[in-house]
């Protein structure tokens, strides 16, 4: 049967506007990013801090750019699936990772044969932020209510103190790691599957002390069935101000906090990384932001792809020698 002709008509010229379209120069395209979804992946699962942010963040950047950002959890070899399925992806600004401490640093130096590199695989897009975690004891265990006194302790306990963590080379670990070096002490590593069963014996009392996140911390620190005698970070925590860091008392410079960061796959135009950092630094510069961030004891270090390329030249050989010097391997 013969097509009538306007149907012709319209046949040919919704094929040109297409063909016409998929021509467009690479710069035009980049301009009227994003035109459809971005999916924002966690490598690791929902409610952990890495997962809380990058929700905050894709509910803020769906109003300012027009387009909604789908968080994906891909979680699984402590942050490795996810991290690895989005330096495969196209490099077109609709895949990206909220990268940490531990998947864009730690694992370089964990995992013999990552299937990634951190550096070179990814393109910056935004520094967020990070959480320090804090040191804290079972106050009926051990009799100290300094950071000063619990390396006094050690010291005078060679092996004698138990301190948990999440597992072998998790961040929580390493964190311990670099405090047992700087301060020349010796202590008990005992590693759990995850940071939850650790608190619960520390709560029990089958442990000592533990490095964790403050928001895990600071609800047993209220109660007095937890002590914390030092923060991480390079600031102390607006909940807790009377605890130091580690820095100013018993290691001057050190510093570990789980920093936070947007980053896409290699490849990704400049025009469409310079166009989300600045939407994702305009969203965090808002009161909403800086309150909610707060609330959660996520300490805002706001920084553009340069920022976040400078940190991570300098985190990756830097916990790769940690994680020599711990002989943490995979579990």
């Amino acid at each position: 049967m013969a097509i009538p002709i306007r149907s012709r008509q319209a046949f040919f010229l919704g094929a040109a506007l297409s063909l016409a379209a998929a021509c467009l120069p690479a710069h035009a395209q980049e301009a009227a990013w994003p035109t459809r979804p971005v999916t924002y992946v966690s490598p690791y699962p929902a409610g952990t801090p890495v997962d809380l942010i990058a929700r905050r963040v894709g509910q803020c950047l769906q109003p300012a750019l027009g387009q909604p950002f789908i968080v994906e959890n891909r979680a699984g070899a402590g942050g490795v699936i996810g991290t690895t399925y989005v330096a495969k992806a196209a490099p077109d600004g609709y895949t990206l990772v909220e990268g940490s401490l531990g998947t864009h640093a730690i694992n370089a130096g964990l995992y013999p044969k990552l299937d990634y590199d951190p550096i070179k695989d990814f393109a910056p897009v935004a520094l967020i932020g990070a959480t320090p975690l804090v040191l804290v004891v079972n106050t009926k265990n051990l009799p100290v209510k300094t950071v000063q006194e619990f390396v006094a302790y050690a010291k005078a306990h060679p092996g004698a103190i138990r301190v948990g963590s999440s597992g072998n080379g998790s961040s929580l670990h390493l964190t311990g790691q670099l405090f047992k070096s700087m301060t020349n002490i010796d202590f008990v590593h005992v590693p759990y599957k995850g940071s939850g069963p650790a608190m619960t014996d520390l709560l029990g009392g089958q442990i000592d002390a533990m490095f964790d996140n403050s928001t895990n911390v600071l609800p047993q620190v209220k109660t007095g069935k937890l002590r914390a005698l030092a923060v991480t970070g390079d600031r102390r925590i607006g909940s807790i101000p009377d605890v130091p860091t580690v820095a100013e008392t018993v290691a001057p410079g050190y510093s570990v906090a789980t920093w936070h960061a947007v980053l896409a796959p290699a490849g990704t135009p400049k025009p469409i990384i310079d166009k989300l950092s600045t939407a994702i630094l305009n969203c965090l510069a808002q009161p909403a932001e800086k309150q909610f961030y707060e609330g959660h004891e996520i300490q805002l270090q706001p920084g553009g792809p340069e920022q976040l390329r400078a940190l991570l030249e300098k985190e990756v050989p830097k916990w790769k020698a940690i994680v020599k010097e711990s002989g943490a391997t995979v579990d």
